[in-house]
């Protein structure tokens, strides 16, 4: 999907370097495009690598002059980089303002910033984002149709999980309360919030440790609460289950299209309507 957006957005008269440079950045058919995608994928990590290292103070404090001259190389390269693929386009503003193009864009501002304003540099992870591009150098478009599924099924249970979520708060504020009244304040429970804390850590199973009941009665109500936990965790697990079953019953009875994958078809289409190939049938 990407590829065809910038395929329309090429320069209206192209010189021919300008009409291979487009070909080699935003393609992802060419040898040239997939070497192109590759480097700056490993260039990406590398600099994501960097970034991580320098907040170590060890390493920080041994090569600080070595850290700080690899982070403005790369800042360079994905200046330049970010500057060809403006003079690539026939539209350089629906590259700016587009995932890509802002996501480019702040890999690169942070550098800058932190000439000005230390600190800044800690912001130069965001280009972890960059790696989205794996996804046009792998092919993993792929895998969409899995990602589409999860989705669908989180979305048709979001429902039932807001119900579940809103009695566990519920059950969260009462035992909080109760484990307030119990214990009170010289055993940590100082006040109802900090008892409602405690019941999330325990029904979630946690355990942190930090405040615990001390009287017979308030460790009786937390081996309650400790039991009911176990199935509270598989409530949202089934549930999301359940509706994922049914998603992919359904997937599967769809007829795709071997070609053109549209899976939008009537029961006894014969052809693709897209494309027209004929179609397979489901097993």
């Amino acid at each position: 999907m990407f590829w065809h957006k910038r395929k329309n957005n090429l320069v209206a008269h192209p010189t021919p370097w300008r009409e291979n440079l487009f070909h080699i950045i935003f393609g992802i058919k060419s040898k040239e495009g997939k070497l192109f995608d590759r480097i700056l994928i490993w260039i990406i990590v590398l600099s994501i690598v960097i970034v991580m290292l320098d907040s170590v103070s060890l390493v920080h404090e041994t090569y600080p002059s070595l850290l700080v001259n690899l982070e403005w190389i790369f800042t360079f390269i994905f200046t330049v980089e970010f500057i060809l693929r403006i003079l690539s386009l026939k539209n350089p503003m629906s590259y700016v303002f587009s995932l890509y193009g802002f996501v480019d864009l702040m890999a690169i501002f942070p550098s800058f910033f932190s000439y000005f304003f230390p600190g800044f540099q800690s912001l130069l992870v965001i280009r972890t984002l960059r790696l989205l591009r794996i996804f046009r150098v792998f092919k993993l478009n792929q895998y969409m149709k899995e990602a589409e599924m999860l989705i669908d099924a989180l979305r048709n249970s979001k429902n039932k999980i807001s119900v579940f979520i809103f009695t566990v708060l519920s059950l969260a504020v009462i035992m909080g309360a109760l484990m307030y009244l119990l214990e009170g304040e010289e055993n940590g429970f100082t006040s109802i919030p900090k008892g409602m804390y405690w019941a999330i850590v325990t029904m979630t199973t946690v355990g942190y440790g930090d405040i615990a009941p001390k009287t017979i009665f308030g460790q009786i109500l937390a081996s309650l609460l400790m039991i009911m936990g176990y199935g509270i965790i598989a409530v949202p697990t089934g549930i999301f289950s359940n509706e994922l079953v049914k998603i992919s019953g359904k997937k599967q009875n769809e007829i795709s299209c071997n070609r053109c994958e549209l899976a939008q078809h009537d029961h006894d289409a014969v052809y693709c309507k897209r494309c027209g190939k004929k179609l397979a049938t489901p097993r």
